[in-house]
């Protein structure tokens, strides 16, 4: 089963979502900031993160940067947000994000993304 950390401030969006990815069987840790987004990552070692972009205590661009740091290449990061324009998914490539993917966010982007093979080692550490 794929442990899956959905860090999402908006608490109707992680509730739903999160009962979605369990209904089709995956593990799920959710959080609501950064904060706690990466103590999860920390103890609960996922193999992938669900990032919203604009959260409390530090944003995702952050997260995406210290987990890196603390897990290495790991952790699969993807970026979820309301922006999507080429600027934007390169800034969330350039914090170690892996997958970028827009706003409204479903079970089939998900998946989708979770289905495409993953280079190693692709991530500059600072």
């Amino acid at each position: 089963m794929t442990r899956i950390l959905l860090i999402e401030d908006n608490a109707d969006a992680r509730e739903a979502l999160r009962a979605l990815l369990e209904l089709d069987g995956y593990e799920v840790h959710a959080a609501a900031d950064g904060i706690e987004g990466l103590d999860l990552a920390r103890t609960k070692a996922p193999e992938v993160a669900l990032v919203d972009i604009g959260l409390p205590g530090f944003d995702g661009y952050e997260l995406a940067r210290r987990a890196r740091l603390v897990l290495g290449d790991s952790l699969m990061l993807v970026a979820m947000t309301g922006y999507g324009q080429a600027e934007d998914r390169a800034r969330a490539t350039d914090a170690g994000f892996d997958a970028h993917i827009t706003k409204p966010v479903s079970l089939e982007d998900i998946q989708a993304v979770l289905a495409q093979p993953r280079a190693k080692s692709v991530h500059p550490h600072p």
